[in-house]
């Protein structure tokens, strides 16, 4: 899958305004209310990761949950990473 140019990434950030670029990753930062409803969303999203055979960089700090995307294979952000961010927005 190629890497998405700058331009084309800069637009579709206006899609997904929970999420951010961070060194060319596409973070998004989630606080929940404990740590269980924080690992309740983690597992959502492993089991959505799994199936899309893509997965994030998840780092976890008790309520709080940092999700970071990119292609590594491909060496940037891809249609792949959006799809998945996607999938993640959905899931509240």
């Amino acid at each position: 899958m190629p890497v998405l140019e700058d331009r084309v990434v800069a637009a579709k950030m206006k899609s997904f305004p929970s999420w951010s670029l961070e060194q060319g990753e596409l973070v998004r930062h989630c606080e929940f209310h404990n740590f269980v409803e924080a690992m309740h969303f983690v597992n959502s999203v492993a089991e959505m990761a799994e199936g899309a055979g893509h997965h994030p960089d998840i780092d976890i700090r008790y309520n709080k949950v940092r999700l970071a995307l990119i292609s590594h294979d491909a060496g940037g952000l891809t249609e792949r990473d959006f799809d998945l961010a996607a999938a993640i927005d959905s899931l509240g």
